[in-house]
């Protein structure tokens, strides 16, 4: 059954981020109120619906009315029945995680490291950590990259346009088993499914045309055709303006929540200040470029 619903929304911060109110996405949408909903998504990166209950297949569904779905190349991790969703979990099972226990613990765009990265994630909260008080935790926070372009002077923005930038799955992954991450080497058929790939530093949105600064601190490695020193200290800048506070949206995680963000102009970063018997569950999906 199809149900029209029209959309009232408030803003989650000045620079990004809008609360959808009073729509139940385990409905079946109506063309009107979807492409409202998509107009107001592409034109602020981040949206918000609460206390929604969904399914694994109307997650699924709901995700497909962006555009097609990725399959992670983590496939371990990857929800049986369901190989669209990807589970975000600190939980274990018979000694060994379900899901992926620590994802997202630097600042990054999704999929940044491939050579057409994906238009948007839709991720949903099953299971988050008790507040104590006024404390939450596994809060995730969000920055506008339009707005961090928008905010450079003309000299920078001269200096930026025609520079490209390598980013690599790699760096990210080797970054976390550093830090004691109990994920396994990538095989070499997942080195093979993430090679290394070059975009522009400053990257027009595919849909809207709005420029954003397209590096991030997870998966950009280096400015093509810069000394090394100079490029480590012009990224160095880039990964500190984009997270101003100005730029910047931390989100309190409630159960029901669904967050979709386009990483074509943002980017976030997982606050992991938890662990069990504090316990977190979450499905995301992630949208293909078309």
């Amino acid at each position: 059954m199809s149900t029209k619903t029209r959309i009232q929304t408030r803003a989650l911060s000045p620079a990004i981020g809008i609360e959808v109110l009073g729509v139940d996405l385990s409905e079946e949408l109506d063309a009107e109120t979807f492409g409202e909903i998509e107009r107001t998504f592409n034109g602020n990166g981040l949206l918000l619906f609460r206390n929604q209950k969904l399914t694994p297949g109307q997650h699924v569904a709901l995700s497909r009315r962006f555009g097609r779905l990725q399959s992670h190349v983590l496939k371990p991790y990857l929800m049986e029945g369901h190989p669209e969703l990807l589970v975000l979990s600190n939980i274990l099972q018979d000694g060994k995680p379900i899901g992926i226990g620590d994802a997202g613990q630097y600042w990054h765009s999704d999929t940044s490291y491939t050579a057409s990265p994906c238009r948007c994630s839709l991720l949903y909260s099953r299971e988050v950590p008790a507040p104590e008080g006024d404390r939450t935790f596994g809060d995730t926070m969000f920055s506008s990259l339009t707005a961090a372009y928008e905010a450079l002077d003309d000299a920078m923005k001269a200096r930026l346009a025609p520079l490209t930038a390598l980013h690599s799955y790699a760096k990210h992954y080797a970054r976390m088993q550093a830090a004691g991450s109990k994920r396994p080497d990538l095989t070499e058929e997942q080195k093979r499914e993430v090679p290394v790939v070059e975009h522009p530093v400053v990257r027009p949105h595919p849909i809207t045309g709005r420029k954003a600064i397209y590096v991030n601190d997870g998966y950009t490695t280096e400015i093509v055709g810069l000394p090394k020193a100079e490029s480590d200290e012009l990224l160095d800048q880039l990964f500190e303006h984009t997270v101003k506070p100005e730029f910047t949206y931390r989100h309190k995680w409630q159960v029901g929540d669904l967050l979709i963000w386009d990483n074509w102009q943002s980017q976030h970063l997982a606050i992991t200040d938890y662990k069990l018997p504090q316990r977190r569950l979450m499905n995301r999906t992630t949208v293909l470029a078309d």
